[in-house]
């Protein structure tokens, strides 16, 4: 009895699992959809360069948590601009403007800093369903907002991605070196004479208008996977500020690319992808970092004891 069942049981399992590889991966008609989605593979390579650099001044200031709560209320916001008719970007790029505000102004020390993320982190999710649940259009774009989804970029949105993106990487340009000072060590730029308190305003700013197109791609909940950890992954193989600028774009845009690429022929969001992608980087870089520490330790060691 029992073997006459094992045939069937193992039909059931192997169309089960051939329907789970089907959802997350499914490359027919690949080229179609790529033809398609053009505008989303562009806004994915800009979103990692802007990530990237981005990224690296997250890593020095400690910001990290910061990150996630301009994304929730960059969530709120584009879930007004949903239900409100105004338009997710500009609803967003609303949200995570005044958030970064707050934060910037009213979060000068890290204790306060992280006292005013967590208090605003429920309210910005909470007014997020709460709009959400009052919107009566596709369930898609309610779900789209948090996790990101790969069809979400037209070309009015891709001009604001692109726009908003030119204008954060010419303010980092500009303010590069005062800035990755002021990050780096703030008593000493204080001391001589680098505007810290200004700057700080003004990146908090910036990383604002980072949260908001990223939002547009990978969700409100996983926007860490492009604005941490490609910089986070490139800190652990790197000291000099350059070549960490450097790896984190590279790692940011391998990361936002390889994601929508991958997620182009599956029903799953994009999200899992790309965060997949940005953590395994991490990863590796975690590991060769590791390796490359021990090699130079027994290096340094050896001579002594000899």
């Amino acid at each position: 009895m029992i073997e006459s069942l094992l045939p069937a049981v193992s039909n059931v399992l192997a169309a089960s699992d051939a329907s789970w590889w089907d959802q997350i991966f499914d490359f027919s008609d690949y080229g179609k959809l790529l033809a398609l989605l053009v505008n989303t593979v562009i806004a994915g390579a800009v979103l990692g360069v802007v990530g990237g650099l981005v990224g690296v001044f997250v890593n020095y200031r400690d910001v990290g948590f910061a990150v996630h709560g301009v994304s929730e209320l960059s969530f709120a916001g584009a879930s007004a601009g949903l239900l409100l008719g105004v338009g997710v970007v500009e609803g967003s790029l609303v949200g995570s403007v005044l958030a970064a505000l707050l934060i910037g102004v009213f979060g000068v020390h890290a204790a306060t800093r992280n006292s005013i993320i967590a208090v605003m982190m429920p309210f910005g999710l909470g007014l997020g369903i709460l709009c959400l649940s009052l919107y009566d259009g596709r369930a898609a774009n309610k779900f789209g907002l948090l996790t990101g989804q790969i069809v979400a970029v037209d070309d009015p949105q891709l001009g604001y991605l692109i726009g908003i993106s030119v204008v954060v990487v010419v303010a980092l340009a500009l303010a590069w070196r005062p800035l990755l000072f002021a990050s780096v060590d703030p008593q000493v730029a204080a001391a001589r004479g680098v505007p810290v308190r200004a700057l700080s305003i003004g990146f908090m700013l910036l990383l604002g208008m980072a949260v908001a197109v990223s939002v547009q791609i990978v969700g409100a909940l996983l926007v860490l996977s492009l604005l941490v950890t490609p910089a986070a992954a490139a800190m652990r193989v790197a000291s000099s500020p350059l070549v960490v600028t450097a790896l984190s774009v590279a790692f940011g845009v391998t990361s936002a690319v390889g994601g929508i690429l991958l997620a182009l022929g599956a029903s799953i969001p994009i999200s899992p992808y790309i965060t997949t992608i940005s953590f395994t980087i991490y990863l590796v870089c975690v590991i060769v970092g590791a390796l490359r520490r021990r090699v130079t330790r027994r290096t340094t060691e050896q001579p002594a004891s000899a």
